[in-house]
C-alpha cells in the first residue's frame, strides 16, 4: 500500500519548499512530486547512506561506546571546537549551544565561511527584508547579484521570484523586469532581461556608482567596473519605476573583495531607494537551515556565529572564534555536526583537524569522517525525523518524518542530548 504525505518540506536549499508531494511503500520513498532534481535525489536517494555504522578510529562500535568517547574528547580539551549545524533541525542547534556551554567550546556554523558578511552588515546598518510571499506577490523588478538560482535553488524562479504569478502580478513573468549582476554568464543570466557583467572583484565599486546615480550625481566615467554607465542608468530608471524590487545576492557578493563592505553598501542602497519607491534586500542562503543557525545561535547567546564559551559566557569575535580561524591558532578538539569542513576548509584549517581529535555526527559518511576519530550516523531531518528549520527569509517552517529509519539510529538532538549527560558524569 502506497501513502502520500502530502506538503511535505524539502530540506536541501534555503528555499525550504514546502509543497512536496511523497509516495511512501513499504517504508521506501518511491516517488517525489513537485520536486526539483535535487530534492528528488535526496529524498529518492536517501538510503544510500548505507548501513551507518557507528565507528571508533574506524573500527565498529557500539552507539553507548561512541557517545562516551564524544563526551571525554570534548571534556579533555582545553579549546574544543562545535562546528556545521546549518543542515539539522533548530532544536539541534540549540542542544549544541548547550553543550558549547557546558565544556566552555567555540561554536561556530557554516555562515563564517559564506554569508557571515551578510550578517555583520547587518549589524551596522539594519535589514529591510521581507518574507518572500511577499516577493511572490509584489514584486515587479526582481534584481539577482551574484548569484545563480538555476543550480543552487533551482525552484526559486517558480515558486518565489520571477516566474510565478502574484496577487498583484497575474501575468507572472510578463509583469516582471528581472536583472541579473555578475562576474560571468551561468544559467540563470540568460532569463534576465538585462545581465550586467562586473569585472572580478569590484562589486562595491559598482555599487557606490549606482549609489551616486541615484541621488541625481554625473559620473566622469563612462565604464565602471566594467560595465558601462548607460547601463548603470537602465537600472536606476527601472528601480525608480518599479513599483516594488528587490535585490536578491549570494557568494558572488559577500565572498568577493570588500565582503561586509559590500553588503552594507547594497542595503545602503536599498535604503535609499526607498525614498523613490518600495525596494528590500534578502540573502540567498544555501544550507536549508543555515538561517536557523544563526537564529538560534542569536536566541540564545547574543550573536548568531563565532562565539566562544571559554569563559563561561558568551563572547563574539568574528576572525577569531570562527571555525577556520579557530582551527589555525588554537583548538585542540572538534565536534562536527550535519556539516563537512575537511571538504571545504583550507589546507592548513584541515591539517589541524587530523591532529586533533574529531567528532563527527552525521547521517552520511563524507571526507570529514575519514579523519573522525569518532563517528555517530544520525537521522535525514525531514525525511527520518521530525524539527524546525529556517527558510533563507527567516520564517520558521515544521520538517515532517515521512519514513523510519534504521533501528538504533537517532536524531542530532537525541544524540547530542546523550553527549550532555556522559559529560555531566564526567564533569561532577
Amino acid at each position: 500500500m502506497v501513502e502520500v504525505y502530502k506538503d511535505v518540506v524539502c530540506t536541501f536549499c534555503g528555499c525550504l519548499c514546502d509543497d512536496i508531494e511523497i509516495h511512501v511503500e513499504d517504508n521506501k520513498i518511491v516517488k517525489a512530486v513537485n520536486s526539483c532534481a535535487i530534492s528528488r535525489a535526496k529524498f529518492l536517494g536517501h538510503e544510500s547512506n548505507g548501513e551507518r555504522q557507528v565507528l571508533i578510529d574506524g573500527k565498529e562500535a557500539s552507539l553507548d561506546e561512541a557517545i562516551k568517547k564524544a563526551a571525554e574528547i570534548l571534556v579533555n580539551a582545553e579549546n574544543p571546537l562545535i562546528y556545521g549545524l546549518a543542515s539539522t533541525s533548530n532544536e539541534a542547534i540549540r542542544k549544541s549551544m548547550e553543550l558549547a556551554e557546558k565544556v566552555g567550546a567555540k561554536i561556530d556554523n557554516t555562515s563564517s565561511v559564506c554569508h557571515a558578511p551578510t550578517l555583520l552588515a547587518t549589524q551596522f546598518v539594519g535589514d529591510p527584508k521581507c518574507t518572500l510571499g511577499v516577493i511572490k506577490n509584489r514584486a515587479d523588478l526582481i534584481i539577482f547579484w551574484g548569484c545563480n538560482p538555476t543550480q543552487a535553488h533551482p525552484r526559486h524562479f517558480e515558486r518565489y521570484s520571477s516566474n510565478v504569478k502574484g496577487y498583484f502580478t497575474q501575468n507572472g513573468r510578463e509583469d516582471k523586469k528581472v536583472v541579473f549582476i555578475d562576474v560571468r554568464e551561468t544559467r540563470s543570466t540568460s532569463k534576465g532581461d538585462l545581465f550586467l557583467k562586473i569585472e572580478p572583484g569590484r562589486d562595491f565599486e559598482l555599487m557606490l556608482a549606482l549609489r551616486a546615480l541615484l541621488r541625481g550625481k554625473k559620473l566622469q566615467k563612462d565604464v565602471v567596473a566594467g560595465v558601462k554607465v548607460e547601463d548603470l542608468e537602465k537600472i536606476i530608471d527601472m528601480c525608480k519605476n518599479a513599483k516594488f524590487g528587490v535585490i536578491f545576492f549570494g557568494l558572488g557578493l559577500t565572498m568577493s573583495r570588500g565582503k561586509y563592505l559590500n553588503i552594507e553598501c547594497a542595503i545602503s542602497f536599498t535604503r535609499e531607494l526607498n525614498n523613490h519607491t518600495s525596494f528590500l534586500i534578502i540573502p540567498m542562503r544555501g544550507h536549508y537551515n543555515v538561517t536557523g543557525a544563526n537564529s538560534v545561535m542569536t536566541w540564545i547567546s547574543g550573536y548568531g556565529y563565532a562565539v566562544d564559551y571559554s569563559r563561561g559566557y558568551p563572547r563574539y569575535s568574528p576572525g577569531e572564534f570562527s571555525a577556520v580561524d579557530a582551527l589555525a591558532e588554537y583548538c585542540d578538539a572538534a565536534l562536527i555536526i550535519a556539516s563537512d569542513p575537511v571538504a571545504h576548509f583550507p589546507k592548513n584549517a584541515v591539517k589541524r583537524m587530523g591532529d586533533m581529535p574529531v567528532v563527527l555526527i552525521d547521517p552520511k559518511p563524507n571526507c570529514t569522517s575519514i579523519v573522525a576519530n569518532v563517528y555517530i550516523p544520525s537521522l535525514s531531518v525531514g525525511i527520518e525525523t521530525e524539527g524546525t528549520a529556517y527558510r533563507m527569509d527567516g520564517v520558521p517552517l515544521y520538517t515532517r518524518k515521512v519514513v523510519n529509519g534504521p533501528d538504533g539510529v537517532l536524531s542530532d538532538e537525541e544524540i547530542l542530548e546523550r553527549i550532555m549527560e556522559e559529560v555531566d558524569k564526567l564533569q561532577r
